[in-house]
C-alpha cells in the first residue's frame, strides 16, 4: 500500500503537515499538529501554522534561511530563533518563539524540516529568491490609492 506525502504541493508552494510538542512555562508538553508552508510568491519565507483541533491556527512567519541555519547552529534573535538538535534533543529542531506575553519552545522532528526544506530549495534554490519577486506588483500595491 502506498502512503501519500505528509505534506502537498503544486508547482507555486509546499505544504509539509507534521506534529509538533509545544512547552510553555509551568504546563506539561502538548503535541499540535502543524504545517510548514512555502509559497514562491514570497520566496524569502516560510510560515508555521500551529493548531489545535477546533481551534483557529496560529500562524508564525521567519525566514526561509533562519530555518535552514538552524539546522547547524543557533539562528536568530528576537521573537524566533531556531536551535538545531543536540545530545538531549537528537531528533528534533527547536524553535523558540517569543512575545510580550510569554514564550513557547516547540519541537519539530528534524526529518520533517529537512523533507520540507528539500522541497523549497528544488523550487527556489537559496540565492536565487529574488528572481521569483514580482516588483511591479509590489510598487502598484505600495503606491495604491497615492494620487
Amino acid at each position: 500500500m502506498r502512503h501519500p506525502l505528509p505534506g502537498t504541493a503544486d508547482e507555486r508552494s509546499v505544504v509539509h503537515r507534521t506534529e509538533i510538542i509545544v512547552s510553555v512555562a509551568d504546563e506539561p508538553p502538548i503535541p499540535l499538529p502543524a504545517e510548514l508552508r512555502y509559497d514562491v510568491s514570497d520566496p524569502y519565507a516560510v510560515r508555521l501554522s500551529l493548531g489545535a483541533p477546533g481551534a483557529p491556527s496560529v500562524d508564525w512567519v521567519f525566514a526561509r534561511s533562519l530555518l535552514t541555519d538552524g539546522l547547524r547552529r543557533s539562528a536568530g534573535i528576537g521573537e524566533v530563533v531556531v536551535i538545531p538538535p543536540h545530545r538531549c534533543h537528537p531528533d528534533a529542531l527547536r524553535i523558540l518563539l517569543r512575545t510580550r506575553t510569554g514564550a513557547a519552545v516547540l519541537e519539530v522532528g528534524i526529518r520533517a524540516v529537512t523533507a520540507f526544506l528539500r522541497r523549497t530549495d528544488t523550487m527556489v534554490p537559496p540565492g536565487t529568491e529574488h528572481r521569483h519577486i514580482d516588483l511591479d506588483g509590489v510598487v502598484a500595491r505600495l503606491t495604491a490609492g497615492s494620487e
